[in-house]
């Protein structure tokens, strides 16, 4: 694999940043993650990092080379990071689960697949268009799509931060996930939080984009986006990826993962001391998040 990488975030108007974004890899596979701590409940930060150090430390144990069920283990992620919360809360004996956004996308094979929870997006840009993005798990979304709002009306919507879907609530999360999708040469991916893309529109996003190089453009982004939320605007988070060639020169940012041994991974993601009692409760989780998806694949059979 080769590739362009580059991240940045900043705390806006917010006193704290609750914005978590990090990725891994090894010679053949990527993981990239990007968590919003919702500031409405309990300890956002927290979910986002212990969300992204859940995440990153099943990459670690899945992707030898290459995941072998990539859908599978975007539903792992998911449900494992899900119950982690819950944990957290239980061991702590918090009043209320900390929760959190997410979108996690899975590249390998010159294929990438994504899946999230929440309204902090992913865009699949070539060529300064874009070709995809998540659709966010929100209400204004909802009257979007039904057409009772146009899509210009979304951010001056009273309702614009309500969310139906997350991790940490008291139901397991609603997780929509892609199609594998074949990335050319020049594609690009653009993790995001809703403090940037609530603050510049898409066709502007996707110009920036592609108009630069990622380690200038991401950053102007977000500085942009920074500026315009003033005083009281929210986190704003980038993480975006330019998928290259072989014939592509190697710049600032840029990987080379074919010389790589097979058991190294590469992570920008911090993790998190363990102890035996925390190795119980995975052990637990990991049965709990087996049953969980078997009611769901049953609930499905019967629709």
């Amino acid at each position: 694999m080769r590739f362009s990488i580059y991240q940045q975030s900043q705390a806006g108007g917010r006193a704290t940043n609750q914005d978590r974004m990090g990725y891994c890899f090894t010679r053949e596979s990527l993981l990239l993650l990007l968590a919003d701590g919702m500031g409405g409940h309990l300890h956002g930060e927290l979910a986002a990092t212990l969300t992204l150090q859940t995440m990153g430390s099943l990459f670690q144990k899945a992707a030898s080379l290459v995941v072998a069920d990539p859908e599978a283990f975007l539903d792992e992620l998911i449900y494992s990071s899900h119950l982690a919360l819950h944990r957290y809360r239980s061991q702590n004996r918090l009043d209320d689960t900390p929760r959190t956004t997410i979108v996690a996308c899975l590249v390998q094979e010159g294929k990438a697949q994504w899946a999230h929870c929440g309204d902090s997006r992913l865009y699949w840009l070539r060529g300064g268009r874009i070709l995809s993005r998540t659709t966010d798990h929100s209400h204004v979304e909802k009257l979007v799509a039904m057409g009772r709002l146009s899509p210009h009306q979304r951010m001056q919507h009273p309702d614009r931060n309500k969310l139906y879907n997350c991790l940490g609530a008291p139901t397991l999360p609603i997780i929509t996930k892609s199609s594998a999708v074949n990335l050319k040469e020049g594609d690009q991916l653009l993790l995001c939080s809703d403090g940037l893309w609530g603050s510049i529109p898409e066709h502007e996003l996707a110009y920036r984009l592609s108009a630069r190089p990622l380690e200038e453009a991401v950053p102007e982004m977000v500085r942009s986006a920074v500026q315009i939320g003033g005083k009281t605007g929210d986190n704003v988070t980038a993480l975006a990826l330019t998928w290259l060639g072989a014939d592509n020169e190697m710049g600032g940012g840029t990987f080379l993962t074919e010389g790589l041994p097979r058991d190294r991974v590469i992570t920008s993601i911090q993790p998190a001391p363990q102890d035996a009692s925390v190795a119980e409760a995975d052990r637990s989780g990991a049965q709990a998040i087996e049953q969980a998806m078997a009611q769901i694949r049953t609930a499905n059979q019967k629709t």
